[in-house]
């Protein structure tokens, strides 16, 4: 009897006694370990295992309502963010930070924009097929909200695949990549959030009917405008506190931790302060935390032994577990039915988003690349995608009824497919970006010069005579 028919025959999670519990759940994540191995043998993201365990153990029986799925992925994404700024050392990529953020932010917004479109163009009102044409299926604003779901990469996903390749990348592209990663996580963060906002407010003006075209125009002027303001306020006041509570970072550093072991209480403690005040103050908590992160990676402390190195060190394991949960939770608690009516959609999305969107928003910033147009290839292939669309897949469930021209009837079974088109993206994009990923590297990589024979010396001629 497997433990789902248990929890079905004892009547719920809470009937499995307390022992129980623990056990499943110890049991649970030492099998994330060796699926991950596992996983990284086959030359495919550890990660992507993680999630299709959590699909095959699908307890979907477990005491976790919706809204207690996103408030934990939001826990997640704030510790996620904060470990990307961690990682962003400003020194390591000297000489290419102006493409980064280039590439970074611009990516994201020429790759959302242009797989919403092509999901707009191709999608059937409720997700589940194709229906050629604008207009006449998806809405608009579902439309985009799905694609900026799926506008951020992954730098662990991808730098564990790298770490396979023989010969090895490039250590200044790594660092590129890795940067990429981390600032175009509250990147799409803040493209998600506009985009809210702006479909949101339209929606709230179409309510009126308004009486004629001039009426309907000022109405989505004034959305416009309300949604930028919106999206200002959110980056500045997460400017703001990001830089603030950096320096609250390094005073409590400096003046209350005594061993390197409280540098994770210091740490975790930031983050959740960072963005719980910051997000009262109507700001961006993930830009703020982000930024705080950056900053405590690009500081001096007191003590010489603690260095932006020690603080992610002691982070690492922490960041580790929360990525996992990430991945094993949304296999969990996805109904496996729920998949069947967003496959179709699913290919193709993900067909979009490896082969024309993610390449268009690498590959338009060629021209200002210190790169190699081989090297800007690799970048584009590179494009794995992992926790952050699993996360703010949960928080699309609960916005597309709230968008403009979401019929009512159809918003649930939209918002299933949705979801479920986020979780058939990411897995293809893991499994065949991830498994093809060793050999694009070595067929794009330049080819060493070929060592040239040693000149032999000819023996002299002999003289006559």
């Amino acid at each position: 009897m497997t433990f789902d028919c248990l929890i079905g025959t004892l009547g719920g999670l809470n009937d499995v006694p307390i022992q129980g519990r623990l056990l499943f759940v110890g049991v649970l994540f030492l099998g994330t370990l060796a699926v991950s191995r596992f996983s990284i043998r086959l030359g495919i993201p550890g990660v992507l295992g993680v999630l299709l365990l959590g699909l095959v153990v699908n307890v979907n029986l477990l005491d976790v309502t919706h809204v207690e799925a996103e408030n934990l992925q939001v826990f997640a994404l704030a510790l996620l963010l904060f470990y990307a700024g961690l990682k962003t050392d400003l020194k390591a990529i000297r000489g290419f930070i102006e493409y980064g953020l280039l590439l970074a932010l611009g990516g994201v917004l020429i790759t959302s924009c242009v797989l919403g479109g092509m999901i707009w163009w191709l999608s059937s009102a409720t997700a589940s097929g194709l229906a050629l044409g604008f207009g006449n299926g998806i809405p608009l604003g579902a439309a985009f909200l799905l694609a900026a779901c799926l506008g951020s990469t992954d730098a662990g996903a991808t730098l564990s695949v790298l770490a396979q390749v023989k010969p090895p990348v490039p250590l200044r592209l790594q660092h590129l990549l890795e940067f990429e990663s981390a600032v175009n996580d509250p990147a799409a963060l803040l493209v998600y959030g506009l985009l809210i906002e702006l479909f949101s407010q339209a929606a709230g003006g179409a309510a009126g009917q308004p009486p004629d075209l001039a009426a309907a125009e000022t109405l989505l002027t004034t959305a416009v405008l309300d949604s930028l303001r919106v999206f200002v306020q959110q980056i500045g006041s997460g400017l703001i506190l990001g830089v603030l509570f950096g320096y609250v970072a390094k005073f409590v550093i400096d003046v209350l931790v005594t061993e390197r072991a409280q540098l994770l209480v210091v740490a975790m403690s930031i983050a959740f302060a960072d963005y719980g005040l910051t997000d009262l103050l109507g700001g961006s908590g993930f830009i703020a935390v982000y930024v705080t992160g950056v900053f405590m990676t690009n500081m001096t402390y007191r003590r010489p032994e603690v260095t932006h190195e020690s603080i992610q060190e002691v982070l690492l394991p922490f960041n580790t577990m929360t990525e996992i949960t990430v991945f094993l939770l949304f296999g969990l608690l996805v109904s496996p039915p729920d998949l069947v009516g967003a496959i179709p959609m699913g290919l193709v999305t993900a067909a979009a988003l490896m082969l024309v969107a993610r390449p268009l928003g690498v590959l338009a910033f060629q021209p200002l690349s210190p790169f190699s147009r081989r090297e800007g290839v690799l970048v584009a292939w590179c494009g794995l995608r992992g926790a952050v669309p699993l996360a703010l897949s949960y928080q699309l469930v609960a916005a597309i009824p709230q968008l403009a021209g979401v019929d009512a009837a159809l918003a649930l079974p939209l918002a299933r497919n949705a979801q479920g088109i986020v979780f058939v993206v990411v897995v293809l994009n893991l499994l065949l970006q991830g498994f093809t990923l060793p050999r694009v590297c070595s067929a794009i990589a330049p080819k060493p010069p070929r060592a040239q024979p040693p000149a032999t010396s000819q023996p002299p001629s002999p003289q006559p005579q």
